[in-house]
C-alpha cells in the first residue's frame, strides 16, 4: 500500500508542504481575528470613538505589543523545556505556540464585547 506525503501535493505547479499548510492555516485565523471590525464596530460605537478606537486597536496592540512578542518567542525558544533537536526547531514550536495562545485569548476575549443593538425592522 503506497503512503500519500504532502510532497506528492501540488496545488497547480506549487508543491503543497506542511508548512504552507500552516502559513495558510496560520493567515486565516489571524485575518478571522479582524473581519468583524467591518461589521460589529459601526453598530456598536459612534463614530467619533470608531476611528479611534481601531487606530488605537490596530497601532497600540498590532504594532507595539505584537511586536514585543518577537522577544517573547526568542526568550521561550532558548528554554530548555521547549521541545525540539535543534534552535530552528524550537523557534518554530515556541512561534506556532505563541501564535496560538494570542488567537485563543482573541477569540475568549470576544466572547465579553458588548452585543450590538437590535436594529428596528420597518
Amino acid at each position: 500500500m503506497r503512503q500519500l506525503t504532502c510532497s506528492s501535493l501540488r496545488l497547480g505547479t506549487l508543491p503543497v508542504t506542511r508548512v504552507s499548510i500552516g502559513v495558510f492555516l496560520a493567515g486565516l485565523l489571524t485575518v478571522a481575528q479582524f473581519s468583524f471590525w467591518g461589521n460589529y464596530l459601526p453598530r456598536v460605537y459612534p463614530v467619533h470613538l470608531r476611528g479611534t478606537g481601531e487606530s488605537v486597536a490596530a497601532n497600540i496592540g498590532g504594532r507595539m505589543i505584537g511586536t514585543a512578542f518577537a522577544a517573547v518567542t526568542s526568550t521561550l525558544a532558548a528554554q530548555p523545556f521547549i521541545p525540539g533537536e535543534s534552535l530552528p526547531a524550537k523557534y518554530a514550536f515556541t512561534a506556532a505556540m505563541v501564535a496560538f495562545t494570542v488567537i485563543l485569548v482573541g477569540l475568549l476575549a470576544s466572547a465579553f464585547l458588548p452585543e450590538p443593538p437590535h436594529e428596528m425592522e420597518e
